[in-house]
């Protein structure tokens, strides 16, 4: 009977779809398909609903309920959430949650994050870990990439797309830049709304967040526009946690967020430009992991810990979590110049982070070396190897700043992604905390002269950087979603009838 239901359903809404795309003379656009397709959604369910409510019977045998896969000789549910066709945001008459009596119910977080370079996720588990710190059992955090689970082409295939073009990082630029404008990348999401957003929604009801949190540009627009067609706009908190330091992408600012977290006050300003109250503004800085930001840590103890010379200053050389950039031509600048002739002795130590780039380290391990030198792959523990050095050698990644900031690591920036990390590089350079030169020479013998003669301006630097440093980022921010969640904060209010993101293409 339920199956004749649908049939019947999925007759009358082809029969309108048909009727309505055969009309002559007008196009209709994207907001009227997903509109239709959301009516004859909501008809299913209303459909399927009725039917459930008729066939609901009670049985005094099993003290269950009958025809919905109860057990008799227990009186347990088996209920399958596709079957009986429960909505997210919505309670089946006559079926009262036994967690609701006499206890506080775990709010469900869910992060929603892509792996697009290794900062969305890491800022994403920093969250996680801070709640459960803060807060314990009060709150089951989740970290998902909803796209990727729950979607099609391109938006499942948005980590290999992303890593390709940074490869070729002229198409990178062209696509940062390219899709900024706000009517190209408003089309462009609606476009992917019509396709997916059914898709998402599954998703969502999969997790039943109380709370979403987005930390990455492209996962706002239509879980948004999700919660406008469930109605749920006001009963669920969603925030926006920005993880680039300086420039931006337009589609990280969304007006129908409850708060959106800004690591600096240049990101602020932009979202207010963008359009954002300054109630949903808040500077907090970029979420770092506590296991980071909390670690208390004694240079001393650490060299002797990480088998280090206890005397040399050292320098740390990064190329991210490939071993991209250029490492090797660094390495042996460095192995150059830390090296006093005169004397025959060094001056410095080196420790090279190649990450997942297995050449590079066996290139560099390869090398007779005049210096002390430790070649590590991909480290889990960067706090340590931060803390026992006395400056850092980087590309301009948000998280890698961030971090040595919290360390008072003075920064050499030698590389950056056009877009999004441009803007690193003032803003390192513009506060006194480091400096930025992309020849591996030149950087070598800034080292040297640090070590050596210009030993206060290392000094300098590392003070800078210590006030630029927001340890405690990922707390505050954790506590302000807490405070949100608890109704102190402002309702979300989505600025548009259906989401800021679509665009009313224009009817031929």
């Amino acid at each position: 009977m339920v199956m004749s239901v649908e049939t019947q359903a999925q007759t009358q809404t082809q029969t309108q779809t048909q009727t309505q795309t055969q009309t002559p003379g007008k196009w209709r656009s994207i907001r009227e398909v997903v509109l239709q397709s959301v009516q004859e959604y909501q008809e299913q369910q209303r459909l399927k609903k009725k039917y459930r409510k008729k066939s609901y019977s009670y049985s005094g045998e099993g003290g269950g309920l009958a025809g919905i896969g109860t057990s008799r000789s227990t009186g347990s549910f088996d209920l399958d959430e596709d079957e009986t066709g429960y909505s997210w945001g919505e309670e089946e008459e006559g079926i009262v949650e036994l967690e609701q009596i006499g206890a506080e119910k775990t709010k469900n977080v869910l992060i929603l994050m892509s792996d697009t370079g290794g900062g969305h996720r890491a800022s994403a588990e920093a969250i996680r870990n801070a709640f459960q710190i803060e807060y314990g059992d009060a709150y089951k955090v989740f970290v998902k990439d909803l796209c990727k689970d729950h979607a099609g082409w391109p938006l499942n295939n948005m980590e290999s797309s992303y890593k390709f073009m940074v490869k070729h990082v002229q198409l990178w630029k062209f696509a940062f830049h390219g899709t900024s404008p706000r009517w190209v990348h408003c089309m462009y999401l609606a476009a992917l709304a019509a396709f997916y957003a059914k898709k998402v929604e599954a998703g969502l009801k999969k997790y039943k967040p109380d709370i979403i949190i987005s930390v990455h540009p492209l996962m706002q627009h239509i879980p948004l526009w999700v919660l406008k067609w469930q109605g749920l706009q006001n009963r669920v908190v969603f925030v926006t946690v920005i993880t680039d330091l300086n420039t931006c992408h337009p589609t990280w600012f969304h007006t129908g967020v409850n708060r959106c977290y800004c690591p600096s006050e240049e990101v602020s300003k932009r979202a207010l430009l963008e359009g954002l109250e300054p109630s949903q503004v808040q500077i907090f800085g970029l979420p770092i992991r506590p296991s980071f930001c909390r670690a208390v840590l004694v240079k001393e103890e650490l060299r002797e810990e990480l088998q280090m010379d206890a005397d040399l200053p050292a320098v740390l050389l990064m190329g991210g979590g490939e071993g991209m950039g250029p490492v090797k031509k660094t390495a042996k600048a460095l192995g150059e110049a830390l090296f006093d002739k005169e004397q025959n002795k060094p001056i410095g130590q080196l420790i090279v982070i190649c990450g997942r780039n297995k050449n590079l380290s066996s290139t560099l391990e390869s090398l007779d070396w005049k210096i002390p030198v430790k070649i590590r792959g991909f480290e889990t523990q960067m706090e340590k190897w931060m803390g026992a050095c006395d400056c850092i050698i980087t590309k301009a990644g948000p998280g890698t700043i961030a971090e040595a900031l919290i360390r008072g690591l003075p920064i050499i920036l030698n590389d950056f992604i056009p877009g999004q990390e441009v803007g690193n590089v003032p803003y390192v350079v513009d506060n006194g905390a480091g400096v930025f030169s992309k020849s591996p020479n030149e950087t070598a013998s800034l080292v040297a002269r640090w070590f050596g003669p210009e030993s206060d301006e290392l000094k300098r630097m590392s003070e800078n950087a210590l006030k630029l440093a927001q340890p405690e980022a990922v707390f505050d921010i954790v506590r302000d979603i807490h405070s949100l969640s608890l109704g102190h904060g402002p309702l979300s209010k989505i600025a548009y009838p259906v989401t800021s993101s679509f665009y009313q293409l224009p009817i031929a």
